[in-house]
């Protein structure tokens, strides 16, 4: 299963073990016990835990997923990585130093480009006139055209891919490709913060995405760790 996101970017669904019923067996086998399937009793356990903060049953339910996004994405999405609190996280990304990828970057339409927020340091506020919009969009499609040009030039010369890619164009527009593997804990942590109406646009469309995904999977679970 696959949603697209902006312009060319995609969440996958890979793969994922467990659901509400891991969560609870996973917490009552500290009194050998055993749910077959998932009853009121048991709904109630998963949120007493999750309403507690009593997050190990909550990582033993995973999911695999597949992201296309612009790199400004991934690199946001990365300290959810790299910051966890525990290790059930995973993340595995395309190489340019190995293969040579076809070049595609995010591309603002002349409306999508917004202006910067009167009273913070950060984030972004109404939309900019069209005109200077246009302008934004045409200036980048000229490095992007330029850059590539390089880039094909380096690697038709002979230079390795792994020093041809300085030349590739809009590194924070550029897509790149990776999975990220992650306990139900943590996939709602990431969602918490970046489905927030004050996080940057791009991810929280991507964010919009992974819970259309995951939701399914543990409906009890992930709404009771969204409201914690």
């Amino acid at each position: 299963m696959k949603i697209n996101v902006l312009d060319r970017g995609y969440v996958r669904l890979v793969d994922h073990m467990g659901g509400d019923l891991a969560v609870v067996n996973s917490a009552r086998v500290s009194y050998a016990k055993e749910s077959k399937q998932l009853t009121d009793k048991d709904v109630k356990l998963i949120k007493f835990l999750a309403r507690e903060g009593h997050m190990s049953p909550f990582r033993h339910a995973t999911v695999q997923l597949e992201f296309y996004a612009p790199l400004m994405v991934a690199r946001q999405h990365w300290k959810y990585v790299v910051g966890s609190d525990h290790t059930m996280d995973a993340w595995n990304e395309a190489s340019r130093r190995y293969i040579t990828i076809d070049v595609e970057n995010y591309i603002p339409q002349p409306l999508e480009w917004r202006s910067k927020p009167e009273h913070s340091k950060q984030g972004s506020g109404e939309p900019v006139d069209e005109s200077i919009g246009r302008e934004a969009t045409e200036r980048l499609l000229r490095q992007i055209e330029q850059g590539i040009k390089d880039y094909e030039w380096a690697l038709e010369s002979g230079i390795a891919a792994e020093q041809a890619r300085l030349l590739i164009p809009s590194a924070y527009g550029m897509y790149t490709a990776y999975y990220w593997t992650a306990s139900l804990q943590s996939v709602s942590h990431f969602l918490n913060q970046r489905l927030a109406h004050d996080s940057q646009y791009e991810i929280q469309e991507y964010a919009k995405a992974v819970y259309e995904l995951v939701k399914p999977l543990f409906p009890v679970s992930l709404e009771e760790l969204l409201k914690s």
